[in-house]
């Protein structure tokens, strides 16, 4: 029911069908190849990076967490009266959350893979296995960040319009063609930090940035955590569910 309630979502259907493509393959094309700097602090290297591989990168990351942060964030928020009521009718809390997680993973799985082959149609990464594990780390820590938003907010447009803000802002403040702050070391506490440095790592080295990998685990643990508190705490059997009930002989 909950992968059914995801391929119900057609706008998220459609961002993956066209957007991903569109992200990954004319923002290839149509940016400079001029190279820029990029800090790979992880390994303790600064490569030079065409622009135009930048661009697709921090899009590919973009997307990915606009879209895997949208899905959740409608699916818990449209299900939150259902799931109350499977709670309050015996049924376990943990099955619910461990379907949540279970879709949350196999989304950020799919269009990590598939971001993944649009990107290696354009150049071939060094290593793709970590460039794969890269882009859906950032949908996994996105996916979270719904979950929580779906907590405390109530309207599918601010859940859309705040993910694309967060993300936005993630993801500029860690481009050096986008600001000089991103030579900066506050970036390392940002939510991507570690997807974004895995990624420049895997099309641009040949070792995995084994420091990258702590940041991103702990984003993906942490927003999960949250997730799952957040959605244990609105699906509890305490909460109401509706009117007041009416007995009737």
């Amino acid at each position: 029911m909950t992968f059914v309630e995801h391929l119900r979502n057609r706008l998220a259907l459609v961002i993956i069908v066209v957007f991903i493509p569109v992200w990954a393959i004319l923002i290839y094309a149509l940016s400079l190849e001029i190279a820029f700097p990029f800090n790979i602090r992880a390994a303790g290297r600064v490569v030079m990076m065409p622009a135009n591989v930048l661009n697709q990168l921090a899009g590919a990351l973009q997307i990915l967490a606009l879209i895997t942060g949208f899905m959740m964030f409608v699916t818990t928020l449209n299900s939150a009266s259902f799931d109350r009521r499977l709670v309050r009718a015996g049924f376990p809390q943990l099955c619910l959350i461990a379907a949540k997680l279970t879709a949350l993973a196999v989304v950020a799985l799919c269009v990590a893979l598939y971001a993944t082959g649009l990107i290696w149609l354009t150049h071939r990464p060094a290593q793709p296995v970590l460039l794969a594990a890269a882009l859906a780390a950032g949908a996994l820590i996105y996916g979270g960040i719904g979950v929580v938003l779906a907590a405390v907010l109530t309207s599918d447009l601010a859940g859309l319009v705040l993910v694309t803000v967060i993300c936005s802002i993630d993801l500029a403040l860690q481009s050096p063609l986008a600001t000089p702050a991103a030579a900066g070391a506050l970036v390392r506490y940002l939510p991507d930090y570690g997807p974004m440095q895995g990624a420049v790592a895997a099309v641009a080295m040949d070792t995995v940035p084994w420091n990258a990998v702590g940041p991103a685990v702990g984003w993906a643990l942490c927003t999960l955590a949250l997730g799952i508190s957040a959605f244990a705490a609105r699906t509890s059997a305490h909460q109401p569910v509706g009117g007041p009930v009416t007995a009737h002989s």
